[in-house]
Order: C-alpha cells, then sequence, then structure tokens
C-alpha cells in the first residue's frame, strides 16, 4: 500500500510502501518515553520503499535494550517523531511512526510487540467515557459542555 505523510508543521514530508498487515504497536519503555504516550503505532518499511519529500530530520541516538544503537528521526521545527533506523549512514529498514501518515485511519494494528510493558489500564480505554471534541477544563475535571 502506498501511504504519505508529514510531520506537524508540514515542513519534513515522505511517501512510504507498506505492508498494511504489518502495522505493529510497541508497548517498549522507549517508545512511551519518545512518544510521550502509552505506545507507538507504526510499521517497518524497507528503505528501498522510503523516500524523504521533503526537509531533513534531526536524529537522536540512542542505545536500545539489544546494546545496538539507534537514530530517532524527527523534525526540528514542531518535534514530531517520524522514524527509527539503525544508526548507520545507510539503514536497511525504517521503523516509520504511523501517527504521520495521511491514511492512518485505514491502517489498523495487527500485532503488539514489548507487551510485558504495556501500561495496565489500556485494556480499560473502550470502556472510558469520551468527548468528540476538546472539552472544558473545569478546576481540572472534563466537562462534555463547551
Amino acid at each position: 500500500m502506498r501511504i504519505d505523510g508529514a510531520c506537524h508543521c508540514g515542513n519534513i514530508s515522505y511517501e512510504a510502501e507498506i505492508d498494511p498487515e504489518a502495522v505493529i504497536i510497541c508497548h517498549c519503555t522507549d517508545c512511551q518515553t519518545n512518544s510521550a504516550t502509552a505506545f507507538r503505532y507504526g510499521v517497518l518499511v524497507a528503505a528501498a520503499d522510503f523516500k524523504l519529500l521533503t526537509g531533513t530530520p534531526k536524529r537522536y541516538l540512542k542505545t536500545a535494550e539489544s546494546g545496538r544503537q539507534r537514530a530517532l528521526a524527527f523534525c526540528g521545527d514542531c518535534g514530531t517523531s517520524l522514524y527509527g533506523c539503525d544508526a548507520t549512514d545507510a539503514p536497511p529498514m525504517f521503523s516509520l511512526r504511523l501517527g504521520t501518515a495521511r491514511q492512518r485511519t485505514e491502517l489498523k494494528p495487527r500485532r503488539q510487540i514489548w507487551h510485558r510493558s504495556a501500561l495496565p489500564w489500556l485494556a480499560e480505554i473502550a470502556a472510558m467515557p469520551a468527548v468528540d471534541t476538546q472539552p472544558n477544563l473545569l478546576g481540572g475535571a472534563i466537562s462534555d459542555e463547551n
């Protein structure tokens, strides 16, 4: 499936050919911290199937639990996380962050990895009250009234 996407400010854009059956959720603590949320949603894509169209991401080098160096690419202007890859000049694969993909509503995760680190309350999300837009925040409480 051909997808395209961009960072929040639009300075960095890309296109990629991906396998929609390979979409994952990663619960590792590095992904939780780097994404500032409960998990990362992404897909592995071969370097030959990934193309930056505009912009140049900044890179942050981290050491994975395996000891391997990983480069985490993000927009230096808006901070959007774009992908992770081996910390080499020519990585063979990119772990694309699908929250940046225009087609994200079509890309249902098929597998979860690093589930041992999953936050225990995730299973309860579907049953939580939900508000369709930004709620009023009254003294820290959420109100359904706008």
